[in-house]
């Protein structure tokens, strides 16, 4: 038996507000994006960096949160799985799009504020909110985070 593993983990700032809607049915969906900083040293050691945008799609109560928490510059955790749908555009031609399909999100506190929310599927179908303490880089005596840069104690484990 064969095993796979399709699993994402982003830590990224969200480039718009969500776009929520209801599909027939009722099934609520949210789509926003996040950009992700990948930086490195070039053979002459400049300084480069490059943004990566992903696709984020939530469902049902995790879309109802993010409609109502998630806001265009909001720094996140997403994890989910990666998933690739395709469809022919009115043109003809058959075009593709990779996105993330959300399982836990988990709003980065904000600098000053202390304190993250984090949700899962099924804890927003259950109503449940987990509120993480964490501790800001002053408290811990470790460096501040630089801009556009992931500091350890974002890291949600």
């Amino acid at each position: 038996m064969a095993m796979s593993l399709n699993r994402a983990q982003l830590i990224g700032n969200v480039t718009r507000d969500p776009e929520v809607r209801q599909i027939p049915g009722g099934t609520t969906v949210a789509s926003f994006s996040i950009a992700t900083n990948f930086v490195w040293k070039d053979q002459s050691g400049q300084k480069q960096e490059r943004a990566e945008f992903h696709n984020i799609v939530a469902w049902r109560n995790l879309a109802d949160i993010c409609s109502q928490f998630v806001r265009k510059g909001s720094k996140v955790y997403v994890e989910g799985r990666i998933q690739t749908r395709d469809w022919e555009g009115e043109d003809g031609v058959k075009r593709y799009r990779t996105e993330i399909v959300a399982d836990n999100i988990i709003l980065l506190d904000r600098k000053g504020s202390g304190e993250g929310m984090a949700y899962t599927g099924s804890q927003a179908a259950h109503g449940g909110i987990e509120r993480q303490r964490q501790e800001s880089p002053a408290e811990t005596g470790a460096p501040s985070e630089v801009e556009g840069e992931v500091a350890i104690e974002d890291l949600p484990f």
